[in-house]
């Protein structure tokens, strides 16, 4: 009998371990070897005992899930998000070793490795390394070989950690996360498609200079000034219509193929919003889970949301397959349709009527009349606090007006 019990526990024990090749579940910390630096980020493993693994990328205050893992052999293929890119690492019991590889880039591939059981992310914290307070919102100025841009930093620090991101005109970095070295703030994020690094000095009490590491290649230096009133240019005037235009007029397919425009009887009379995005785009991801929520809850008050889809590749099944995934994700009940390639120059091709597509996101106002009201370029999201606020407290200020509005035709 003793014999049986002790066969029992011990089939348990087995049937509730991971198997050999599977992740181990817990806390891991992730590093991409970029430009001769260690770009560390942090995920958790979670098994559920009704389905399959599902990994959990942490930054900041963001939990991005990722619940499509596969097996082969002793090796692991994490797909990630949304995104058309994946981890694929050898399984090493406590240790991955691989590349994160981006599907419509064969040649772009960045080492990969990952360590279980640990929670820091650059370094142990330890309050004692904690020489200098980097909090504080800063105007900063990007300088590369060709020009510079403008930026408005947020750093808030606690300690060791620290938190914060960058607002540009064409949209934010979403949320860093990283620490206080000596007297070197380092911060980091990884959301499966933006990878990103910076180290930062603070020269002064009210200065700060540092580097941007932007995934495999791209670099640059910035400085930046503790500014209270830093600001950026408007984001409802840097794109507009050109002279002798008052409507946007296309023609695109929807993820079906079937053509649809702004003529179409369902849009007569209505609020229309257009959201020129990717879903390649990190910021537009987070424009989409705002959107996606907000439609729900007031399409019936006579608004509309068409989704322009900018992807990677010009093959129609390629991005028609892209938006599809997007909007099971988010679970986006408004019209999506594929308007072009992500290409500046050629999404402004698409709609010559504007002056030029200076990012994605961009948001377009259309009123009952069917006349362009108002543009907004880029998108302050989420990691960005107040800002993100003052975005939602504009966009249904905006609506909320040309609801109210007669249509005059």
């Amino acid at each position: 009998m003793q014999k049986l019990t002790f066969l029992f526990v011990l089939l348990i024990a087995i049937s509730c371990s991971p198997k050999p090749t599977e992740l181990k579940p817990g806390i891991w910390r992730g590093v991409l070897e970029i430009q001769g630096k260690q770009l560390p980020f942090n995920f958790e493993v979670k098994t559920n005992a009704a389905g399959p693994q599902n990994l959990i990328l942490h930054n900041a205050d963001e939990q991005l899930v990722l619940d499509e893992i596969s097996y082969m052999g002793d090796s692991v293929t994490i797909v990630l998000h949304v995104f058309d890119a994946y981890l694929r690492a050898r399984v090493k019991g406590d240790s991955l070793v691989g590349l994160f590889n981006l599907n419509y880039d064969p040649t772009y591939k960045v080492p990969f490795k990952a360590k279980y059981g640990q929670d820091f992310r650059f370094i142990v914290p330890d309050q004692n390394r904690v020489t200098k307070n980097f909090s504080g919102k800063y105007q900063v100025q990007f300088f590369n070989a060709k020009d510079t841009s403008r930026a408005i930093a947020l750093i808030n620090q606690q300690g060791v950690k620290a938190t914060g991101s960058f607002l540009t005109s064409t949209g934010d970095y979403r949320y860093l996360e990283g620490s206080v070295i000596n007297d070197t703030l380092h911060l980091s994020a990884f959301d499966g498609n933006h990878a990103y690094l910076f180290e930062v000095a603070q020269p002064n009490d009210s200065t700060l200079a540092g580097g941007h590491w932007l995934g495999k290649a791209r670099f640059r230096k910035w400085a930046g000034k503790k500014n209270e009133n830093a600001k950026l240019p408007d984001a409802e005037s840097l794109t507009f219509l050109k002279e002798g235009y008052d409507k946007i007029e296309f023609s695109f397919p929807d993820v079906n193929g079937h053509a649809t425009s702004l003529t179409d009887k369902r849009f007569n009379n209505k609020v229309v919003i257009l959201q020129l995005s990717g879903t390649w785009c990190p910021n537009c991801m987070d424009e989409t889970k705002f959107l996606a929520p907000w439609y729900d809850a007031n399409k019936a008050r006579g608004v509309e949301i068409i989704g322009l889809a900018y992807e990677r590749k010009p093959d129609f099944d390629y991005a028609s397959e892209r938006v599809k995934k997007m909007k099971a994700k988010f679970n986006v009940n408004y019209e999506y349709l594929i308007a072009g390639v992500n290409d500046n120059a050629k999404a402004a091709e698409t709609l010559p009527m504007l002056n030029k597509v200076v990012a994605f996101p961009t948001t377009i106002f259309i009123g009952k009349d069917g006349k362009v009201k108002h543009i907004h370029t880029g998108f302050d999201g989420p990691g960005t606090g107040v800002y993100y606020e003052q975005f939602k407290e504009r966009f249904n200020q905006i609506v909320n007006e040309l609801l109210n509005e007669e249509n005059s035709l």
